[in-house]
């Protein structure tokens, strides 16, 4: 089977991957030259432990009574895997790589479907076109018209649609936004040779051989250290969406992370052992995915400024001339593992929890196909508490009618988590991030309807979640299993 594109868009809840969720989601399967073979839409039903972002709803512009139509977030999260897993899809957004995927991988993780497969597994790989298009602004101009906001340049995937008319209809919409994702792909496709090269540094093999092939600057005790230029949109216009690094090796906790040292930062040389987190920034690099690095060629350094390259030299040779606090910035950078979170909640501990036992794999796939009324004898048969856990949510929050006894006490008791007595007590991510609460969402919407510039159907969104929290969520330890259509 050859392989196919899948572009795809999603719209949220918010922007917290571990605790958000898809509302919808749109998808344009297409040949390698971009041809169109199918495409997908889907709504997805607001689940009764999400408190949508005041943010968020004013965004996209989805109301509440929208948000209670559509499949219930298991069923939707399943047709996704599945099109995303296809054999041979590459899957591809616009900033689909900052933000999408991971939250889509959450969202198989929560539901008991293998987070990672789509990376890898039957031919199946992904790609980003937000890093090509930085890539054209840089190098190929030319292709597409590109905008200007407040007179800097913007990269956002509305501003570069509206300029160059890729689709028609309202930015935020997943339909329209994944119909301009592939117009714009189609635009710099017409650039062939361009495409085909920018297309290698999401192949795992092509991008670390293009790493390797970057001449080492300088060798240590610690090996050869490259110095390159990053590229990402994170970095932003003014950087020219690059920065000197310099390269120290890959991570040992996580060994799939290649390690960069930020070369253009003054600070750098006052670098102390007691104190090296402070003035020191790493890059991490994965193989096949963004940044993009490039080798410090004439053609790639000239659009860094003379300032910045004079910073990167000076930092350049004091590292080599200072090996013993050099050795000490990559022990440390080399040595780093994120923080551990205790207790922390089951929906956020993808990367804490690792993977679940081949015996509970196993279980998650008879889950999916198992009749209803069969899925919960599997649930007690799972040897992980939290794979239990999740296991018994996806029915208080899918299929609540189903849950009795001791499961209906435990997804009451995770409601009442939800709606915390105090914000401090509130659940929080893999990043230490709070969980959206009923009273973080109401201060937000007093702030958003205090701020100029929303029209009256954003003020009217607004009205509609205030009502649907208070009605829902503030009486304290109520932990009420409602749908959300019981208010329209």
């Amino acid at each position: 089977m050859t392989k196919t594109y899948l572009f795809y868009d999603l719209e949220t809840t918010g922007l917290n991957k571990a605790f958000d969720q898809v509302l919808q989601f749109a998808a344009v399967r297409t040949d390698r030259q971009l041809n169109e073979i199918e495409r997908f839409t889907l709504k997805v039903q607001l689940r009764p432990d999400v408190i949508p972002s005041p943010g968020a709803v004013i965004t996209n512009r989805i109301s509440l009574k929208d948000q209670a139509s559509g499949l219930c977030e298991y069923e939707a999260i399943r047709q996704i895997h599945r099109l995303m897993n296809q054999r041979n899809t590459i899957s591809l957004g616009y900033n689909s790589l900052g933000f999408d995927d991971e939250f889509l991988r959450f969202s198989f993780h929560r539901n008991l479907l293998p987070p990672y497969t789509h990376q890898f597994q039957n031919g199946c790989r992904r790609m980003d076109l937000l890093p090509i298009t930085v890539m054209f602004w840089l190098y190929k101009r030319e292709v597409i018209a590109w905008p200007q906001i407040n007179a800097k340049p913007s990269l956002k995937l509305e501003h570069i649609s509206e300029v160059n008319q890729l689709a028609n209809g309202p930015a935020h919409e997943a339909t329209v936004d994944v119909a301009a994702t592939l117009e714009l792909a189609r635009r710099f496709f017409k650039s062939q040779k361009m495409w085909n090269y920018l297309m290698g540094y999401f192949e795992k093999e092509t991008d670390a051989h293009r790493i390797t092939d970057i001449p080492a600057s300088f060798q240590s005790a610690l090996g050869d250290h490259r110095w390159a230029l990053m590229v990402s949109s994170e970095y932003g216009p003014q950087l020219m969406y690059q920065v000197p690094v310099l390269s120290i090796g890959s991570s040992i906790p996580y060994s799939n992370q290649t390690l960069w040292l930020r070369l253009d930062l003054p600070a750098l040389t006052e670098t102390r052992a007691d104190a090296i987190d402070a003035s020191t920034w790493i890059v991490r690099k994965r193989y096949g995915e963004p940044g993009i690095l490039l080798p410090p060629n004439r053609r790639y350094l000239k659009l860094l400024s003379a300032e910045r390259k004079a910073i990167a030299t000076d930092n350049l040779n004091w590292l080599q001339s200072n090996p013993s606090i050099f050795q000490q910035i990559v022990s440390y950078h080399r040595n780093y593992a994120y923080p551990f979170i205790p207790n922390l909640d089951p929906d956020a501990a993808l990367y804490q929890i690792g993977f679940f036992s081949r015996s509970d794999e196993n279980l998650f796939k008879e889950f999916q196909t198992a009749p209803l009324d069969e899925k919960e004898t599997i649930i007690h048969r799972l040897t992980s508490p939290d794979a239990r856990i999740l296991a018994n949510r996806v029915f208080g929050r899918n299929f609540p009618q189903q849950l009795s006894g001791e499961s209906a006490a435990e997804f009451e008791a995770y409601m009442r988590r939800v709606n915390p007595s105090s914000e401090d007590q509130a659940l929080v991510d893999y990043k230490g991030t709070s969980r959206m609460t009923p009273t973080a969402a109401l201060a937000e919407i007093k702030h958003l309807r205090k701020s100029a510039g929303l029209d009256e159907e954003q003020m009217a969104l607004l009205e509609d979640l205030q009502n649907y929290i208070e009605s829902n969520f503030l009486k304290r330890g109520a932990g009420r299993q409602l749908s959300i259509g019981d208010n329209f």
